[in-house]
């Protein structure tokens, strides 16, 4: 049905063009017979736009009317078969030369990739340093390199890559895996701790609001701690920083004790290089502090009978803890080893000074005695708490020491060495029987019994 409506469409259009045709060549006959300025008109031009009007005027508006069966037969057809738009430009362009070219150098290309494909893979085989996945890219560059030697080069580097991706890869996970293990033996640990006690963990805001009531409370009833702030013209900057430092350490260990001191800042200039520091490190929390910072003197603060200044220098040995004394403590950190400044400073005041027992306590190595002023915090507050040298002592560094010493054999073993310093001495002819041990008849090592 669709072939014989086509055919009458045909037979149709012949006729329009026929009728087109006679309709125009009578015309021009007409305008010809009706004179002779025909001629002149056409040599002039204004024949082709004659023509063009009268083409226009034949040609414009003529359409081909079909009988109302062909149009519904048409519109049929139309619905039964839709136009493949996709197929039809696919196929004009693969008649065009050009698409025919690019088809071929595609294929061409892919012929060669997978040559590639295939050289990589018994190189594979063969044992050769080659990596295990490849991409298309990676084939096209091999593919372009000229010598053999430059591919197994290139495969070798493409295989060194893999392996440190790998290798990353690797210490990633593990790396989680043991952040998750740990983060699994926290979680246990603080379970265990929960079911195991009858109180619940604090917050850290809730520790440090019982911290700061605590520091706050030795501000009224705590015994007084002095940090002598007078030594900024001793020091290097370096030195005045470590110092500001170690006041830091100080004053957070103070506060997180059970019973802290009353931590008094004496002799700090105002706006001096310590104020100026400790503005700088603390900024607007220095204010908020539990702590008396003044430019006094400690003489004019407290009676001169209750201070005790602890120096290193100083002959005097502490014995115990007195509860109802005021301890100095000077806040130098002298890497010139300045000796004597402490102890200098209080001779001039005529204050009683001290020092801590650490030869009676430890075996004590090479080296001066000096401890740094976070050490010192520590063991005034231990001492405090519990009395006990060698607990205090704990916080003297390892590198310090050879270990602690038991005092009933210390005096054993000080006699020792003398005894051997004078008999290997070539000046001295006769030792002298005070040093000498006395015969007991057994070792100085061994126990009574």
């Amino acid at each position: 049905m669709l072939l014989d409506a086509s055919r009458i469409v045909m037979v149709y259009a012949l006729n329009d063009r026929l009728r087109f045709t006679m309709g125009f060549l009578g015309t021009l006959l007409r305008a010809v017979t009706r004179g002779a300025a025909l001629y002149p008109i056409m040599q002039e031009g204004v024949m082709h736009g004659l023509l063009a009007r009268l083409m226009y005027r034949h040609m414009s508006f003529r359409t081909l009317h079909l009988s109302t069966r062909m149009r519904k037969e048409d519109t049929k057809s139309q619905l039964t078969q839709e136009l493949d738009l996709d197929g039809w430009k696919s196929l004009m362009k693969s008649d065009s030369p050009e698409a025919e070219s690019k088809t071929v150098s595609d294929s061409k290309e892919e012929t060669s990739l997978n040559a590639m494909r295939e050289l990589v893979e018994m190189w594979r085989l063969a044992g050769k340093m080659v990596p295990e996945n490849i991409s298309e890219d990676q084939l096209r560059v091999l593919v372009e390199l000229p010598t053999k030697s430059s591919r197994k080069k290139f495969l070798k580097h493409l295989t060194i890559k893999e392996g440190y991706k790998k290798s990353q890869k690797a210490k990633k996970k593990l790396k989680e895996i043991r952040k998750v293990e740990a983060l699994h033996a926290k979680e246990s640990k603080e379970e265990s701790d929960v079911r195991n006690t009858y109180f619940m963990q604090f917050w850290q805001k809730s520790m440090d609001n019982m911290n700061n009531a605590r520091a706050a409370q030795s501000m009224v009833f705590g015994q007084p701690l002095v940090f002598d702030m007078s030594y900024s013209n001793y020091m290097s900057q370096r030195e005045l920083d470590n110092t500001v430092s170690q006041l830091m350490e100080s004053e957070g260990c103070n506060r997180r004790s059970s019973d802290p001191f009353h931590i008094h800042f004496c002799n700090l200039e105002n706006y001096g290089p310590y104020h100026k520091a400790f503005l700088k490190r603390y900024q607007d929390a220095w204010d908020k502090l539990f702590l008396t910072a003044t430019e006094k003197s400690y003489i004019d603060v407290f009676p001169a009978n209750e201070l005790i200044y602890l120096t290193a220098d100083s002959p005097n040995v502490m014995k115990t803890f007195e509860h109802d004394k005021v301890y100095i403590v000077g806040s130098l950190v002298d890497k010139c080893q300045q000796t004597g400044l402490s102890l200098a400073n209080a001779k001039r005041l005529k204050l009683a000074t001290l020092r801590l027992p650490l030869e009676k306590y430890l075996q004590w190595e090479v080296g001066a005695k000096n401890l740094t002023l976070d050490q010192m915090t520590r063991i005034l507050l231990t001492l405090k708490d519990t009395g006990d040298w060698k607990h205090a002592l704990e916080f003297v560094p390892k590198r310090k020491h050879d270990g602690f010493v038991d005092p009933c054999q210390l005096d054993i073993l000080r006699r020792k060495k003398v005894y051997e310093f004078a008999a290997n001495s070539k000046k001295v002819s006769k030792i002298p029987t005070s040093l000498a041990p006395k015969s007991t008849g057994r070792k100085w090592w061994e126990e009574d019994n």
